[in-house]
Parts: structure tokens; sequence; C-alpha cells
């Protein structure tokens, strides 16, 4: 199977202009344990450049991850697009145990009355300047061998870090599966032993382009995220399974979208 074309490295490295600067990362709530898979709920807001960045970020920040928390909604991310299509746009990922927590969030949160009055300005935002231009959502289930999301190591401490979000689509039903079944029977594997740090993986149950899954990986840079893709694409591990009859008797990868995103200060991921 024919790996899609990364993206050129020069042109990453230019314009995500990454710094020593360390963002800020909110305290986490107390959650409590639980066995089972994660779900996620994985926004993005598109946005016209001007005031409407400084309106969504005082928004999630102040109201919503606060909100969500509350909701035992935890950690979140919220993350600035910085290479890929229609920028500007933030994208937002709640992970949850429970599927109704998710399927009724904003229910719940219209229920709040502190997110409510924290959020005023961007709830209530007018139509002749509103909050966004539009806002999509995707509802996903994480992969039975890694059922709940990892927090990189530079989240903890503070520090510089960029994620990589990948989605591939399938032809069909059959397909998905086969790559789903890839993916958890050695890739996984493969991008550890490359020195990936894998955050989620997820099987979409609603959302846009399916069958479709789509998985998140984080890097300390962009030369990071060159020295991983190097070492993985160059495996013997992953040249003897794209070979394999059972995954490369025909394209079970139609499509491979994969974006940069940069993490906000007060992203809790």
């Amino acid at each position: 199977m024919e790996r899609r074309a990364f993206l050129n490295s020069s042109f990453a490295a230019t314009a995500l202009g990454i710094s020593g600067a360390q963002p800020a990362v909110a305290a986490l709530p107390e959650v409590p344990e639980a066995t089972g898979r994660e779900f996620y709920q994985l926004r993005r807001y598109s946005l016209t450049n001007g005031p409407q960045r400084k309106l969504c970020n005082d928004f999630f920040r102040d109201a919503l991850i606060p909100a969500l928390n509350r909701l035992e909604i935890a950690p979140v991310g919220v993350f600035d697009l910085t290479i890929g299509p229609e920028t500007p746009s933030i994208y937002v990922l709640m992970p949850s145990l429970k599927l109704e927590t998710l399927a009724t969030v904003e229910t719940k949160l219209a229920q709040d009355a502190e997110y409510m009055k924290a959020g005023t300005a961007f709830l209530n935002a007018p139509a002749t300047a509103p909050a966004f231009v539009r806002m999509e959502s995707a509802l996903l289930q994480a992969f039975e061998k890694m059922p709940r999301l990892q927090l990189p190591p530079a989240t903890t401490a503070k520090g510089p870090r960029i994620f990589e979000l990948r989605s591939y689509e399938s032809p069909s039903d059959q397909d998905h599966r086969r790559k789903v079944e890839m993916m958890q029977s050695g890739e996984q594997k493969i991008f550890a032993d490359a020195g990936f740090f894998q955050v989620f993986y997820g099987d979409m149950i609603v959302g846009p382009r399916m069958p479709n899954l789509t998985y998140l990986l984080s890097y300390e840079s962009v030369a990071d995220r060159d020295k991983r893709w190097g070492a993985f694409v160059s495996d013997p591990a992953w040249k003897k399974m794209t070979a394999d009859p059972r995954y490369s008797f025909e394209e079970i990868v139609s499509k491979i979208t994969n974006v940069i995103l940069t993490p906000t200060s007060y992203s809790q991921i």
C-alpha cells in the first residue's frame, strides 16, 4: 500500500515558527477511575481573521473548559490549526468514558449557570458579529487496544509541543475494518518503536466522510516529527506489513488527511 506524501518539512518549519516558549496548562480536575473505552467529541470551529479568535479563546479558557471539567470531561484539548485547510480554525477535543455525557453536553452546559455567565459574550454574540463562522463535530470511540487518551510528557512538563491529527477514509466498511485491524495488530507498535507519542486512536461513530478512523500524535517539534516519520517508513516491520496480502490486496485507505495543530496556552493536552 502506497504511503501518502507527508507535509513539506521546510514549509512546516517556517509556518509553525516554533519557539522555546512554554505554554501554560490548566490544572486537571479529579476524575474517578473507570474502565472501558473512552469516547471523543472532536470539534472544529471555523473562524475569520479578526476579533473571533480572542472571543473564542476567552470562551474556551474561562467558560467551556471549566464547565466540561465539572462534567468530568477531561483533559480538554484546544488547538490552533497551524498547517492545513480552512485556516483560521480551532479544534477542541473532549474525552469521556460516558457516551451519554458527550451526546447531551450542550443540554448539560445550558443548565450550568456559571458557564452561561462566564460565556455570555460568546454565547450571545449577535448575527452581525458572530463568535465563529461554523462548527463541525465528530463522535469517535477509542480503539480496543488503546482505550484511554494518553497525555504527552511535554503537557505535564508544560513544555513546547505540536500535534498531528490524521484521518484515514476507506472506500468500504470492509476496508475500514481491515485498516483498524492493521493499526491495532502492528502499526501502533511500529509507531512506538519509531519514538512517536500516540495520544489517542478513534473509530468514527458519527461524523463526516465515513468510514473513517482518526488519531492524534505528538512531537517536540517539526524536526522531531520528520525524524519519527523517517524511522517509521524505513522500518522493516512496516514494509513487511504493507506487503501482507491481507492489507495490500487493494487500497484499503482512499484518502489521508493530516493537519498540524499547536496547543493553546490553556489547553489541558
